[in-house]
């Protein structure tokens, strides 16, 4: 049936908006009115062939772009997570919303072939919204969250405000069973495993717009404390009764403040300029009793980022704009770490370490669109960096990169369009790799830090076809290829005293090649009114030579394949939306010198249903693990007598787990 419709769609010329043709199509409330949303974010959720990209999570401002912008610019806040920023712009404050596919003059599509910009109302009173939740596990765990915001304006001062507080689950632990089979023929150790997961979190943020000197100044603050525990408590039931527990405690706080100046000088100039710092505090507990031995890891971090950004842009007509940049980034971090066993201290590679950072990155960019069928997106951008490190590793080093793009799209119909991607990739350096973790609780134990690292380069070539079939339906197939070079991934150190760790290292050259498909199918040509099916399928494969046994494999860490769906129905009559989100399922795994770690996460379902009976009130239901299999999460370590190369067969340790059944019920209440 839904082939036969599939090509009764692609046999017609598929309607397409006015402004399809210049590369640009609108969303207008009406599109969205079967739907009622609360938000920007409900209202991106059902924009056809469009997944919200939050952005990286990486130091400085640059590359952590998502693919959204409110009013042409991105949110001046950078710890601020994007799709949060969305949740806190009402619907009714939402005049459309356009997507921008394949690049546009005068708009910066930060390095993104496909972008919405939110274009937001202007004026209009305070508006507010209460929002109240909680989560019910069939165990009889309760979770209970509580949501504030508030937003309106003094004549042409703006201003914002919210307040989050929650706590949730973590839905890969709980009960489960735990069986390691012995190389040299032991009988088995079979244990059953009690770990309940718990992250408490709030935060506050708030914002003021005002006019200044010409043009507009936004300041931002937030503050965000989170306090995450996992405590698990083992019961050995074969061959012999033992009981063995472990801890788990981290606790963070983040605050960041910053600013964005913008002035317009005349119709086709800009100046933009951004200032923001950032702060982060976090203790990492992990202690383990294992037979009457106790053995503690303990991690105190402090990091801290402060940028200064600076852009002018131009446009030169209706078919060319450029802009041009400097950007100038500080971080460092101070990490202090210490592992006991049985109160005496142990050795640790670059326990405490001291690292500072200091990155600038100059750009320019261009985009030209000749005609209406044709745009070209094209730029550079060239980044330098010196680090240094104090402490248990003395070093300094200086990196330069140049990062040349080009995106060219073409659009010989209403209905289809074809782009190209050519660009330099270079990673950012995860001040996380440099400092030493722990994981107590599986084989995987201490892990060195290592400050010694380049960045990631790659060279990615893309190609994507998309395909409008009928109004609000479309396919978008991609195609990536990645030529990577320094690829960081496992290999081994060894401390003073001969014990070997495990620690991030950069392991030589390695591919990556990326298959997705994007679909979006309403029904209502079809007669069915309301009836929406969106989702992705993605297929990965990568290859690079191993460190240890010089064999090729796979990168850590990758998913091979990822998919997810949603079918929804509008019932706009009873002021009713229904729906089930399809998670798939992945795996993924970590190479390590001594052991491989495979983690796979089975399939779930979320059935939902929220009534909204006028636009103050909503109410939501989610049933989060309808269908929750037997054995959703499982973890399977082999554990090599030494390193991986050296032959002999592996302990392989297998844990499972089984997260309960729940209910989360939320209730919305606008004003204003």
């Amino acid at each position: 049936m839904l082939l036969w419709m599939l090509a009764q769609a692609i046999a017609a010329p598929a309607p397409a908006p006015a402004a399809a043709q210049q590369g640009v199509v609108s969303y207008a409330p009406a599109f969205f009115a079967d739907l009622n949303p609360n938000n920007a974010l409900d209202m991106l959720a059902r924009i056809p062939g469009f997944t919200l990209d939050t952005g990286a999570s990486v130091r400085g401002f640059e590359g952590a772009a998502g693919n959204a912008l409110i009013d042409g610019q991105r949110p001046s806040s950078k710890s601020d997570s994007l799709d949060l920023i969305l949740q806190r712009l009402p619907a009714s404050k939402v005049e459309r919303i356009d997507v921008i596919r394949g690049g546009a003059p005068g708009i910066d599509m930060q390095g993104k072939t496909v972008i919405a910009n939110v274009v937001t109302r202007k004026g209009g009173g305070a508006r507010g919204l209460l929002s109240v939740a909680n989560y019910t596990t069939s165990d009889g765990r309760n979770f209970a969250g509580v949501r504030a915001e508030a937003s309106g304006a003094w004549g042409e001062r703006t201003w914002e405000a919210a307040l989050r507080e929650g706590s949730g689950p973590d839905d890969s632990v709980s009960t489960g069973r735990s069986q390691v089979i012995f190389a040299d023929g032991r009988p088995a150790e079979i244990a059953l495993l009690d770990s309940k997961g718990l992250d408490t979190n709030g935060s506050a943020t708030g914002a003021v717009e005002t006019p200044l000197l010409g043009g507009r100044l936004r300041l931002n603050g937030r503050l965000y404390q989170e306090k995450f525990k996992e405590p698990e408590l083992d019961r050995i039931v074969s061959p012999t009764p033992e009981i063995q527990t472990f801890g788990y405690v981290q606790k963070t706080t983040d605050t960041e403040v910053g600013g964005r100046f913008s002035r317009a000088f005349g119709d086709a100039t800009n100046l933009e300029l951004v200032a923001l710092r950032t702060t982060r505090d976090r203790d990492t507990d992990s202690s383990s009793s294992i037979q009457g031995s106790d053995s503690d890891f303990f991690n105190h971090a402090k990091s801290s980022e402060a940028i200064l950004r600076g852009v002018v842009k131009r446009r030169f007509g209706e078919a060319i704009s450029a802009e041009a940049g400097v950007e100038y980034a500080d971080n460092k971090l101070d990490s202090r770490t210490r592992f006991t066993i049985d109160q005496v201290a142990q050795a640790l590679p670059a326990a405490d370490v001291q690292v500072e950072e200091k990155r600038s990155e100059t750009f320019a960019r261009a985009t030209w669109r000749p005609t209406a069928r044709w745009t070209a997106d094209a730029g550079v951008r060239y980044e330098s960096s010196d680090i240094s490190s104090t402490g248990d590793v003395g070093l300094s080093k200086s990196l330069k990169f140049a990062k040349p793009r080009l995106a060219v799209s073409w659009t010989p119909t209403p209905a289809t369009q074809l782009r190209v991607r050519i660009e330099r990739e270079v990673g950012q350096l995860d001040f996380n790799d440099f400092v030493a973790s722990s994981n107590l609780t599986t084989g995987v134990g201490i892990t060195a830090g290592n400050p010694d690292l380049n960045p990631e380069q790659d060279w990615v070539t893309e190609v994507a076809a998309e395909q409008q079939l009928w109004k609000g339906a479309s396919l978008i197939l991609t195609a990536q290829h990645f030529k990577i070079t320094d690829v960081v991934d496992r290999g081994p150190v060894f401390a003073p005293d001969g014990t070997v760790f495990d620690r991030p290292t950069n392991i030589g050259a390695g591919t990556k090649d990326v298959l997705m498909l994007d679909f979006a199918l309403p029904f209502d040509a079809f007669g069915w009114k309301g009836a929406l099916l969106k989702g992705e399928v993605l297929r990965r494969w990568s290859e690079v030579t191993d460190p240890t046994t010089h064999e090729k494999r796979e990168i850590s860490g990758l998913h091979p394949n990822d998919w997810n769906a949603t079918f929804s129905q509008d019932l706009a009559r009873y002021k009713v939306n229904l729906g089930v989100d399809l998670y798939g399922g992945f795996r993924k795994s970590y190479y390590r010198f001594n052991l491989i770690e495979t983690i796979k996460l089975q399939t779930y379902v979320r059935p939902y249903a929220e009534w909204k009976p006028n636009p103050t009130w909503s109410l939501r239901m989610e049933l989060p693990l309808a269908t929750a299999p037997q054995v959703r999460f499982r973890d399977t370590i082999q554990i090599f007598p030494g390193p991986r190369s050296a032959g002999g067969q592996p302990d392989i340790q297998d844990r499972q787990f089984h997260f309960p059944r729940g209910i989360y019920v939320r209730v919305l209440r606008n004003f204003g």
